[in-house]
């Protein structure tokens, strides 16, 4: 444990959650026991979590990917059986094709399955599928998704809840909770409890899923290539809102008070719906002091709880206390899980610490992080700034930031330049090139993103790839700098590169 104080008062909430359905109930009536589900695409974060599953609730699992990975193997020595020829269309006796997100109409093996009338789902669809039966609890929001899933599911593992969980993050916290023994990292936990899922909305996914308890953490303007407007995103948050039951049967959504569109998005639902924020005005009110990274959780005036963050920033406290108040909602001991959030050390390229290099003058720590929004860009860097205090030592805030799709840095592109002003230095390679036209290849570049940055008195550079950065910021960095990574691209071979160069000149 922590040194800080963890303090819950009077006992959990009791919702109508609790009562309305057993967690363990239906468990043996899952609609994909005996079926042979072949998985396209088994590799990635989500899709390998749904793969242990869908095994787990009985179905017999397969499936490809295009080369292997630490995913695949351990997909592998767990039993289920990964091919890396997909080229050739090559399909084994199935009854589903379940396929991720970016595996397209005409894969080859999707087209031998539309051949034979074997039907295809989209990841989506089958997780959504699981949680019959269960009890579902859907995490939804622009950011902040994956940090607020991880913790929930390391809470409720360590109030005993044993959840299922399937998150687009890695952590070694997941398995047995922040309370229990590290694990190798894992963006999956099957449990028997309920059944708790990262919700997102690009191409309006999370409408697939049947949750009964939900949150959205925030709602802003993203995946303009899917939606064309922000008023498209928010309605697709509203349908998702509406698909919780009514508030007799358990429904419960947890929205964001000050930025989750929250007027539009709940109007007219009829499950239980608590708003949470640091307004005095929200019905669980978020206390935060930066400094120590106390938290404190209020509603009706009355403190109901509090801890102590070792992850900084102010959307770190708020994320911490939407998985609190889902959690009491759920069953779990108020007190249990505020010693869960106090020890939780962050998911996988959430301003993670990669490792410090030796310079003249002292170290340079460098960070990792999954951020490509504009939002998430600067609650980044102003928590770095906070935590890390770079200025202090004499050194800089550096950031490595990859623009993530062409359509998103076009649409974004002036919320992008005032996003950096925390940063000392900007570094920008080109482009990540993903799901776009080749028209929107042709509409912005990252020399655009610089020029903004210019403009706003930033210091920004672009380059021409990982290599000529990493060899830039190895001839650059000074004792004090920390310097963070930032996007969803590849850009994460930066910081590992920064370290093993400098690990060859020791």
């Amino acid at each position: 444990m922590t040194q800080a104080t963890i303090h819950v008062a009077g006992g959990g909430a009791v919702h109508a959650v609790r009562s309305a359905m057993d967690l363990s109930a239906g468990k043996s009536d899952h609609p994909f026991r005996g079926k042979r589900v072949y998985m396209i695409g088994i590799g990635g974060s989500g899709m390998s979590g749904l793969a242990r599953l869908l095994r787990a609730q009985g179905a017999e699992v397969a499936g490809s990917d295009r080369e292997p990975s630490e995913l695949t193997a351990s997909l592998a020595e767990s039993g289920i059986g990964v091919t890396y020829e997909q080229d050739l269309g090559e399909l084994p006796a199935c009854d589903l094709v379940v396929t991720s997100a970016a595996v397209g109409p005409t894969h080859p093996q999707v087209s031998t399955a539309r051949a034979r009338g074997v039907e295809v789902w989209l990841y989506a669809r089958a997780l959504g599928e699981t949680m019959t039966g269960t009890l579902g609890v859907a995490v939804a929001g622009t950011h902040g998704k994956s940090t607020t899933t991880t913790m929930l599911g390391c809470a409720l593992a360590d109030s005993g809840l044993d959840p299922t969980v399937i998150v687009g993050a890695t952590s070694g916290q997941l398995r047995h909770g922040c309370l229990g023994p590290a694990t190798p990292p894992a963006g999956f936990r099957i449990g028997a409890g309920p059944v708790v899922v990262e919700a997102c909305e690009y191409n309006r996914s999370f409408h697939s899923l049947r949750p009964r308890v939900a949150c959205i953490t925030n709602v802003e303007a993203d995946h303009l290539d899917c939606y064309g407007t922000f008023d498209g995103v928010i309605e697709s948050f509203r349908q998702f809102a509406a698909l919780l039951p009514s508030a007799a049967e358990g429904g419960l959504l947890v929205i964001g008070h000050e930025n989750a569109q929250r007027g539009v998005v709940t109007a007219g639902l009829a499950c239980d719906v608590r708003t949470v924020g640091f307004s005095p005005d929200a019905d669980w009110c978020v206390r935060y002091d930066p400094g120590t990274r106390a938290v404190g959780l209020s509603r009706d005036g009355r403190e109901r709880a509090a801890w102590t963050l070792r992850v900084p920033g102010a959307h770190n406290a708020i994320n911490s206390a939407t998985a609190w108040i889902m959690a009491d909602a759920l069953g779990a001991s108020g007190e249990r899980v505020a010693a869960s959030l106090a020890e939780f050390r962050g998911a996988d390229r959430r301003m993670q610490l990669l490792g410090e290099l030796a310079v003249s003058g002292g170290v340079v720590r460098v960070i990792d992080d999954y951020g490509h929004h504009p939002t998430e860009v600067e609650v980044t860097l102003r928590a770095l700034r906070e935590a890390e205090r770079p200025q202090t030592r004499g050194g800089r805030l550096i950031c490595v930031f990859q623009p993530h799709q062409h359509s998103r840095t076009r649409h974004l592109l002036d919320q992008f330049a005032l996003s950096f002003g925390e940063a000392d230095v900007v570094l920008v390679p080109p482009i990540y090139f993903v799901r776009d036209s080749e028209r929107e290849r042709d509409l912005v570049s990252s020399e655009d993103l610089v020029s903004r940055l210019r403009e706003k008195g930033v210091e920004a550079h672009a380059a021409a790839g990982f290599e000529e950065i990493i060899a830039r910021l190895s001839g650059m960095v000074r004792g004090g700098d920390v310097v963070v990574v930032m996007g969803a691209g590849p850009v994460w071979k930066v910081g590992r590169g920064l370290l093993a160069a400098g690990s060859r000149k020791g």
